[in-house]
């Protein structure tokens, strides 16, 4: 057996036996015996496209629905760089990502060979552990330093405090198929335990014991930690839970969806000030809420790992690792005030949707209020997040992801799609038209590929839809080539040269019945930008009048 065979086959079997079920290949020469040897592991379900970028991606979104390691493997040269940004949303979000590039041998790097560069530490600071395997021998002691390897790469990905991404440069020398000849100096198998080694969790640092006060609240981002948990704590201790849709708090009586809107009131601000907060995950979707962070008394961010907490506001006071929410004796004045505000202010958003038609926050209010229970919403990173985040109504049975890690808008298609394909259930996207474009490869799908179960919803405004809600509107004579940038494209004929079904919404009441059905298939929305940066004020305006009058009559 030529050495390039025998380490890639003990490779697959030891991913497999630390837990690996998806690979991920973008096609190429130098990654063959990879390339093989994961194509005849029965165990491992194989995903293949033909584009790294959107092969990386896939990885992204099925290992962050698993919750677990998912590889993806390239080939030498640009084919690795084109998995950088995938690798930088994996580290920002913690999802665990087992990159192996192949590379060529030593003697061939810094010559001019074709399809060889600079590989070593490509992806910088943003793994969390990069080995050079370098170059197979057919020699004792390579199967055991081969498994060890592969083994420490699953379990730091995985964490357990830190998940993230992992890179392995796996160089080969031809030759790169397999000989014929199945014999090696060593035996190949593993150890008959399982995994060649298992690293020990620590057990959970005491928990943070907070004061019993009832003037706290719970605010939940993107990425937390034990949400349930703390949710039903809050409950408990009669604090509001502000929580974005990604972080999977915004359910029960105790959810306030409305608190963008409540919080740019400066008087319900002042008014709302805690006693403490405390944090779950990274929130990041509304400036009124960061504002507000920072006027904290006490700020908690509850981190997973003490060495990367997220505190974008430089508030924090104390960081832990878990904290104790105690039940506080008292009057529900507090949360009664949350609550009383938020179905005013719910009130006053709804009416503004009822009387706007077809628009951006409408259709995102209506759509996740649509769904069925145990469905998943994957969210585009830009508008279609915050969109959910200021009118989705708190509801339970509904999962919701996003990209929020990077927060970029490229390969969101590809990771829909693999968070589709781990999910037990049917699976929605609600992107943009820009975000569709930039990964139109995604919807590449070969005849023999698993397919998922995925509805992509997108928003066509012919450009950035953002941007008409920042200040950079305000620049009438560059904004619409720079910062709109419309593109003319018809979505149906995208639609139609991947064989994904194309449906048109034209009136809002025909959505329930156009998402209705499985498989691959879109749905497209057409929109104003103009429009929908005016109902956007429409409803800022409207709670705000909702709230004056509510003080006025209380």
């Amino acid at each position: 057996m030529n050495p390039a065979t025998a380490l890639a086959t003990v490779l697959a079997d030891e991913l497999v036996r630390c837990g690996v079920t998806d690979v991920v290949l973008a096609p190429g020469s130098r990654s063959a015996p990879l390339a093989l040897a994961v194509h005849a592991e029965s165990r491992l379900r194989l995903h293949v496209r033909i584009d790294e970028r959107s092969a990386s991606f896939l990885a992204l979104g099925l290992a962050k629905r698993s919750e677990r390691p998912v590889a993806v493997i390239c080939t030498s040269g640009t084919a690795a760089a084109n998995f950088h940004p995938a690798v930088i949303e994996a580290s920002e979000s913690g999802v665990p990502l087992l990159v192996l590039t192949a590379d060529r041998p030593a003697e061939l790097r810094g010559t001019g060979a074709n399809q060889t560069i600079d590989q070593v530490k490509l992806y910088g600071s943003a793994v969390r552990w990069y080995a050079e395997i370098g170059v197979p021998e057919d020699r004792p002691g390579q199967v055991a330093y081969w498994r060890s390897l592969a083994g420490r790469a699953y379990q730091r990905a995985l964490g357990p405090t830190d998940p993230g991404p992992v890179h392995l440069n796996v160089a080969f020398r031809e030759p790169l198929i397999p000989d014929g000849d199945t014999t090696w100096c060593e035996s190949l198998d593993g150890d008959a335990g399982g995994a060649w080694i298992r690293a020990r969790v620590a057990p959970p640092a005491s928990a943070l014991h907070i004061p019993p006060t009832r003037r706290g609240v719970l605010v939940v981002g993107d990425g937390a930690p034990g949400v349930r948990r703390y949710v039903a704590a809050a409950g408990m201790a009669g604090w509001p839970v502000l929580s974005e849709p990604n972080g999977g708090g915004r359910y029960g009586d105790h959810a306030v969806s409305a608190y963008h809107f409540l919080l740019s009131d400066p008087e319900f601000a002042r008014a709302h000030r805690p006693d403490v907060v405390v944090t779950l995950g990274r929130p990041g979707l509304s400036r009124p809420l960061m504002s507000w962070l920072r006027r904290a008394d006490e700020h908690i961010v509850v981190a997973s790992d003490l060495t990367r907490w997220p505190d974008p506001t430089r508030s924090a006071t104390q960081v832990a690792q878990a904290v104790e929410i105690p039940i506080a004796a008292g009057d529900d004045s507090w949360l009664r005030s949350w609550r009383e505000a938020d179905h005013v202010a719910r009130d006053a958003i709804d009416g503004v949707l009822a009387s706007a038609g077809l628009t951006e926050p409408r259709l995102a209010r209506d759509l996740a209020g649509l769904l069925p229970n145990g469905s998943l919403l994957f969210c585009g990173s830009s508008t279609p997040i915050r969109e959910l985040d200021q009118t989705m109504r708190p509801r339970r049975g509904l999962r919701l992801m996003a990209n929020r890690g990077a927060s970029g808008i490229d390969g969101l298609v590809s990771t829909a799609m693999g968070a589709a394909l781990a999910h037990n259930g049917p699976t929605y996207a609600l992107i943009g038209d820009l975000t569709l474009l930039h990964d139109q490869n995604g919807l590449v799908l070969g005849p023999r590929e698993p397919r998922p179960d995925l509805c992509l919803v997108v928003v066509n405004n012919d450009g950035g839809g953002i941007f008409s809600l920042l200040p950079q509107a305000a620049l009438e004579g560059p904004f619409e080539r720079v910062f709109g940038t419309p593109h003319g494209v018809d979505l149906g004929y995208v639609a139609a040269a991947s064989g994904v079904p194309h449906t048109l919404v034209e009136d809002i009441d025909d959505l329930p019945r156009a998402i209705k059905g499985d498989g691959l298939r879109m749905v497209e929305v057409r929109t104003d930008r103009a429009e929908n940066a005016a109902v956007h004020i429409a409803m800022r305006d409207a709670v705000r009048e909702a709230m004056r009058a509510r003080g006025e009559t209380a």
